[in-house]
């Protein structure tokens, strides 16, 4: 049973929850660039938290479905088609066999998580390639939403901004700090570079001034941001290295690093200093606003087996 890949998209990368633990290996995270989105998606689908999802950058790939298949596209607002009929971003759906998924471009953000109930199975590495087949349990579903899925008092995690949004990033600061006088770190928007990945966030603008010197390469971690030699960020991401010589200004707090996962080429950046007490506290409520959603969506299964009959379109 399996999804047959008629176009790869842009990046479309099968992911899970990464590697944590074995930086001390020199084994970057890995995982979803942005873990908030993949785990509400995959818990639409009833899947557990480590189930495999398809990462979608900035243009999706076109698939074809070999059997029945519940999935959803949850994240940036991706232009979604199923036989050329636009579906709603982030609302579950059945794809019947022979049924043609295509996944356009989003017009804001940056990526979304492609998953289908009981998971992605695909060997190798890497993005996908035209005319691999994905493997995936046969299974349907009615169309359910996060919204829908709302009892009681709660908010619904954030969608990304708008074009032409400002995007603030909390920080904390970094062990170089005093290396950059002043606060232009702070006072100045940054925009985001095309030469942006998954290893890191690349940004644009004037450059930061510093004091000479050197240093040795040192442990570093998703949302350090370092200084290069020619005065500008990166911030990095969840691919990053595990050691770095750039010497670090600032590090993205916990609760924004699925932030980092939706900015785009173009977007404008301004870091925001915070403090210890403002951080751990982002990070606890950040926590617990995924678990209560998390908890909404696991008390329906939306998934039922392939052999009912198809669902009316």
């Amino acid at each position: 049973m399996s999804l047959t890949v008629l176009s790869p998209g842009l990046y479309s990368l099968p992911v899970g929850v990464g590697t944590p633990g074995r930086r001390a290996l020199g084994v970057p995270l890995g995982g979803a660039a942005d873990r908030t989105s993949f785990l509400l998606g995959n818990a639409l689908v009833g899947n557990p938290p480590d189930a495999v999802a398809l990462e979608l950058t900035l243009a999706g790939p076109t698939l074809q479905a070999e059997c029945p298949v519940a999935a959803v596209v949850f994240g940036a607002p991706f232009e979604i088609t199923r036989n050329g009929s636009p579906l709603e971003p982030g609302l579950t759906f059945t794809l019947e066999v022979g049924d043609v998924l295509r996944v356009g471009g989003t017009p804001t953000g940056c990526r979304a998580y492609l998953c289908v109930a009981g998971g992605i199975d695909r060997r190798g590495s890497g993005p996908l390639t035209a005319g691999e087949l994905l493997g995936c349990r046969p299974g349907r579903t009615g169309g359910r939403s996060l919204f829908a899925a709302t009892t009681g008092s709660g908010k619904a995690p954030a969608a990304p901004g708008g074009r032409g949004e400002e995007f603030p990033l909390r920080v904390l600061p970094g062990p170089q700090r005093d290396w950059f006088p002043g606060d232009s770190f702070f006072a100045r928007p940054f925009t985001v570079s095309p030469a942006s990945n998954r290893m890191g966030v690349r940004l644009l603008g004037e450059p930061i001034p510093k004091r000479a010197g050197e240093l040795t390469s040192e442990p570093v971690a998703p949302g350090a941001v370092q200084i290069t030699n020619d005065g500008l960020p990166v911030v990095l991401g969840v691919d990053g290295q595990t050691i770095g010589g750039y010497p670090k200004v600032a590090h993205v707090i916990r609760a924004d690093l699925d932030k980092l996962g939706q900015l785009r080429p173009g977007d404008a950046v301004r870091f925001v200093a915070v403090s210890e007490e403002e951080a751990v506290a982002a990070a606890a409520e950040a926590k617990r606003s995924l678990h209560v959603w998390l908890t909404r969506l696991a008390v329906a299964a939306p998934i039922v087996p392939a052999g009912i009959p198809p669902e009316k379109k």
